[in-house]
């Protein structure tokens, strides 16, 4: 069996989609900045169109990839409708996988499990991304972020979830099912990404909400188009002085092999630990 333990944090600022019709728009997504190029097989592709995208998408992973420090992703159907299932089966089909999924309207954890026994028994080590865009997803979020070792990150599909709770595609209204995601992700120790910022012509609207997720503990955030990638990354990027915190921190309980310190005359308890070893984790590899 391959490995499936959680991976070591990685820089997560930033996602799009690159069409599973267009292959020849991937090495330009891939070249466009953002820490995450999904291909994409689901909403993005037409039913009639379904089989040339996933044989398209797949294709794409037959050589090796560049180690050029973005993360690739493809996004299959719904694993409960057909189109899912043929999905899965070619994925299992091939000796060249991708390194990791996204799985869309995940309901429950079951789901999720179902999908990494039949890698485990295939021998791939492909990667899992969660998306929570449903109310019983939504309600489920905790344990189905817990339901695999191989989920990377949990990603807040709020289009969706707004049509499914009848509310206002918003900030506000949207607060309590974001604040879940986040917590179920924080749970199990992965990443969580914020939807897309969906007007392309307010760009300052766009860096607020993405500051707003990240300090209701966001990773990151997707995009629409290529242009909104350098603010996403710029905002969702350890400042200076986080990272010289997080390093105070991290040096500070490592010299006093304590579950308590102070710094500054504030107290900071030892489970503060694991996110600012995050935060110098993702700022050695932004700038490695």
């Amino acid at each position: 069996m391959k490995n499936t333990t959680v991976q070591s944090p990685r820089p997560r600022r930033s996602f799009i989609f690159s069409p599973g019709l267009r292959p020849d728009m991937f090495p330009k997504a891939l070249a466009s900045g953002t820490d995450i190029v999904c291909v994409e097989l689901e909403d993005g592709i037409a039913p009639k169109d379904k089989s040339e995208a996933r044989k398209s998408a797949l294709a794409l992973f037959e050589q090796p990839q560049a180690n050029d420090g973005v993360e690739r992703i493809v996004r299959i159907n719904c694993l409960r409708e057909a189109f899912g299932l043929a999905d899965v089966q070619a994925v299992l089909a091939t000796d060249t996988p991708p390194p990791a999924l996204m799985l869309p309207k995940v309901r429950t954890p079951e789901e999720v499990a179902w999908l990494d026994d039949l890698l485990n028994e295939r021998g791939h080590d492909t990667r899992l991304h969660v998306i929570i865009e449903t109310n019983r997803g939504l309600q489920a979020a905790f344990e189905i972020a817990h339901s695999s070792p191989r989920i990377d990150a949990l990603f807040f599909g709020g289009v969706d979830m707004a049509a499914e709770l009848r509310c206002q595609n918003a900030w506000e209204p949207l607060l309590y099912a974001r604040s879940r995601v986040v917590h179920a992700a924080a749970s199990a120790g992965v990443d969580v990404i914020d939807v897309p910022y969906l007007d392309l012509e307010d760009p300052d609207g766009m860096v607020v909400e993405a500051q707003k997720a990240k300090a209701l503990g966001f990773s990151g955030k997707g995009s629409v188009h290529p242009k909104q990638i350098a603010a996403l990354n710029s905002v969702f990027t350890p400042t200076t002085e986080e990272i010289e915190r997080a390093r105070r921190v991290t040096q500070t309980f490592e010299q006093a092999d304590t579950g308590l310190v102070v710094i500054d005359g504030k107290l900071i308890e030892k489970p503060v630990l694991r996110d600012m070893y995050r935060i110098l984790s993702i700022a050695e590899r932004i700038s490695g």
